[in-house]
């Protein structure tokens, strides 16, 4: 498209593009918005180097034309995009981009790539949160999942309220919170369960986590608490019935006199199994494969079009909308302006989307944040802005979206 436009003299025609989803995940009532940092961060980096030129003029992708072009490619134009953290709905314009169609269009799958992930994991993150009801979650996936997409699935459920992954590089790139607890291999090293427990607590102190289902769950709890005399930080279930166990666990505990003792559970666990567990004595969830893949929807669906174009290659040439009218995909010409609008209690009630023009609500706010102007980028933030801003705009909707049910968008987009 690129090398085409260079020859047609199209290139420089100014365009409007946006980054949406037009559906939630199937049975889904609200999305969550992550990955803004990370795209911003890969934009600043997003270069066309000698040997990458080269390869794309010997592979004949590009002339030596676009070649050329690409020798200078610096975004120079406007970005504009909901805040990380925040919530969307169908419509919902995550990512608007204007600027001229040549450099639009190179972001198109830097963009998605970025937003389909990190806001799938955010989505099944905060789900997972929410039926934990306080309760800490812990990410614990880069085991089931590809290395880099393991740092950023902990920085996205990071956002969305877990408190600590098991990706050291997650800690090292983001500041993420790091836990970790022994696997079984380390009882299994040793003669004796007692002789794991005695070294870790050796290494580690008292208050560690000691998994206590290598063998005989019973035994091993009597032999942590009497290792610690009462004082071992956790013991960690990763087998059976997590319900009934916890239960039993807790028991053992408290007639042992470990009562500050707390109990992590792990074992493949999702946002059903934690809703589960909610009457269960756990005090913290360790969740991996489910959490990584986005707990059934690895991507969300995000697609990006043109909405408007100039109507010729002046500069100040005024902007038509553009739309697609294909069956099943079609779209929405023109820039958008969306707000979030709430009743008087101040729940949301409405996603709503001026085109053209700013709708301005005295009930509402604005969804939009300056990201890139000019080719500068403006929205740059710490990790823990995005987290506090999630809690928030989870706080604002309304009770039906924390419903386990499947479900339609709590909320209804209506563009104006």
């Amino acid at each position: 498209m690129l090398r085409a436009a260079l020859q047609s003299g199209t290139a420089d025609r100014r365009c409007t593009f946006e980054l949406f989803g037009r559906r939630l995940p199937d049975g889904r009532r609200y999305g969550v918005v992550a990955g803004v940092g990370r795209a911003l961060r890969a934009l600043s980096h997003f270069r066309f180097d000698d040997e990458s030129r080269q390869f794309l003029l010997d592979r004949g992708v590009v002339d030596r034309q676009t070649a050329d072009w690409l020798a200078d490619f610096r975004f120079s134009g406007q970005i504009w995009g909901y805040a990380e953290g925040d919530i969307y709905f169908p419509g919902s314009p995550l990512l608007i981009v204007e600027s001229t169609f040549a450099e639009a269009v190179l972001l198109e799958t830097l963009m998605l790539s970025i937003y389909n992930h990190d806001s799938a994991i955010a989505s099944a993150a905060s789900r997972m949160t929410a039926v934990a009801d306080g309760r800490p979650c812990l990410e614990m996936g880069a085991r089931r999942t590809q290395e880099l997409s393991a740092v950023a699935a902990a920085r996205a459920a990071y956002i969305a309220g877990f408190s600590g992954t098991s990706s050291l590089e997650a800690g090292r790139r983001y500041g993420v919170p790091t836990i970790g607890t022994a696997a079984h291999a380390f009882t299994l090293l040793h003669d004796s369960e007692e002789d794991a427990f005695r070294a870790q607590i050796q290494a580690m102190g008292t208050d560690t986590t000691l998994l206590v289902d290598t063998y005989d769950v019973d035994t091993a709890v009597r032999t942590a608490v009497r290792l610690t005399d009462g004082k071992i930080g956790a013991v960690r279930l990763d087998s059976g019935d997590l319900p009934v166990l916890a239960k039993h666990v807790r028991t053992l505990l408290d007639d042992l006199g470990a009562k500050d003792t707390t109990i992590i559970v792990t074992s493949d666990l999702d946002e059903w199994q934690i809703a589960a567990l909610a009457g269960a004595p756990v005090d913290g969830y360790g969740v991996g494969t489910a959490l990584v893949t986005g707990s059934g929807h690895p991507t969300s669906g995000f697609v990006y079009k043109m909405v408007a174009r100039a109507t010729s290659d002046e500069p100040d040439a005024p902007l038509v909308h553009v739309a697609k009218k294909s069956t099943g995909k079609a779209t929405v010409g023109g820039r958008k302006y969306p707000w979030r609008r709430f009743d008087a209690a101040g729940v949301a009630e409405t996603e709503l989307i001026g085109i053209d023009k700013d709708p301005v609500l005295e009930h509402g706010r604005p969804l939009l944040v300056p990201l890139v102007k000019d080719g500068e980028i403006v929205g740059r933030e710490p990790l823990d802005a995005a987290r506090d801003r999630h809690t928030r705009a989870r706080a604002e909707l309304p009770l039906d979206a924390l419903k386990m049910s499947r479900g339609e968008p709590v909320i209804e987009t209506v563009f104006v």
